[in-house]
């Protein structure tokens, strides 16, 4: 299906501005948070350098920036939503930076507030449809379950992008990837105005992702990686595109569960005291072969041996790529009618 060459414009604009905003705004918390003390231990190099931190301010400020401007141009309440649900994910994380919500518990619930922009918006019906699209099966229908959903979803999808963050580059890079299905889908189903509003996700992922790389010159924070994960599902929530974008963070999702899995309980990443990998002197990561720590996508990367920083999440990227492909055979099939 072609896309109307104004919308092209549009959404190149769209992209354009929320990366240049990312990017000034990281720029500015590069320079400034270290100067107030605000930074992290990287525990992933032998020098221990002082990382600053966090950096999930200049993420959630360009996005609600960008998708505000975009509810003005098209009025759609999805936008709002999805804008509303971002902030208030990020300001949940803002919260754990700065007090260190130790109990596993507490931030789950928390984030329960950030669904609620989608439920309590769908006055008339317009924020989301009961009926997740399914290839082969088509829509099903959960008239009674979806919002229960809705509220679980929200919560288990930022917790489970939080976990990637564990690398230099891991969250921000896979994020950027498991937008492109999602963006590609929209396009599928003509659904132009979240479509656009997608792209500031993909757009501020990337600009950060640009000092998040190794080696970090910033840290995205809890505040960072909900307001992504939180943004994300509400894109896929509100765009009707639930499989597709299950797909596409499946990494994130089985990460999550290997590690919930392992430990049996909701714990705050923060307070696992058996490290899952182990820091060489050579400065590579090994897997730790203590039984108490928890299973790990990274622990499962280096089960085969020891490998550096970067070439960790050189394996998860790729392995974010290949889901981003399922993810696009998914939505082919779904539009397909397959």
């Amino acid at each position: 299906m072609a896309i109307p060459y104004d919308l092209i414009v549009l959404a190149s604009i769209v992209f354009a501005v929320t990366f240049s905003l990312t990017y000034l705004f990281t720029f500015a918390l590069v320079k400034t948070l270290p100067r107030r003390g605000l930074v992290a231990e990287d525990y992933h190099k032998l020098s221990r350098p002082k990382v600053a931190w966090p950096g999930g301010p200049a993420i959630f400020s360009s996005i609600l920036i960008v998708e505000l401007f975009l509810y003005l141009i098209y009025g759609d309440l999805r936008i709002l939503s999805i804008a509303l649900v971002t902030i208030i994910a990020g300001i949940i994380g803002l919260i754990d930076d700065k007090w260190r919500l130790k109990n596993g518990i507490i931030k789950p619930v928390l984030l329960i507030l950030a669904s609620l922009p989608i439920l309590l918006l769908d006055i008339y019906g317009e924020i989301y449809v009961p009926s997740p699209i399914f290839p082969i099966f088509g829509s099903v229908r959960l008239y009674y379950v979806y919002p229960i959903l809705v509220l679980a979803a929200v919560p288990i999808v930022s917790n489970a992008t939080n976990m990637m963050d564990v690398l230099n580059g891991a969250l921000s890079g896979f994020m950027t990837i498991a937008t492109v299905p999602l963006v590609f889908s929209l396009i599928l189903r003509a659904d132009y105005n979240i479509m656009m509003a997608s792209l500031p996700l993909m757009g501020s992922s990337l600009a950060f992702f640009i000092f998040h790389r190794y080696p970090s010159k910033i840290f995205p924070g809890d505040s960072g990686s909900l307001a992504l994960g939180a943004m994300f599902c509400a894109i896929a929530i509100v765009g009707r595109v639930e499989v597709v974008a299950i797909i596409s963070i499946l990494p994130a999702i089985l990460n999550s569960f290997f590690i919930l899995s392992s430990v049996k309980r909701l714990v705050e990443h923060r307070s696992i005291k058996t490290r899952p990998t182990i820091l060489l002197p050579n400065e590579q990561l090994a897997a730790s072969k203590e039984t108490s720590a928890p299973i790990t996508l990274v622990r499962m990367i280096l089960a085969e041996g020891p490998l550096s920083e970067k070439d960790v999440v050189s394996n998860i990227l790729k392995l974010s790529a290949f889901s981003a492909f399922l993810a696009v055979m998914t939505a082919l099939l779904t539009a397909w009618g397959i």
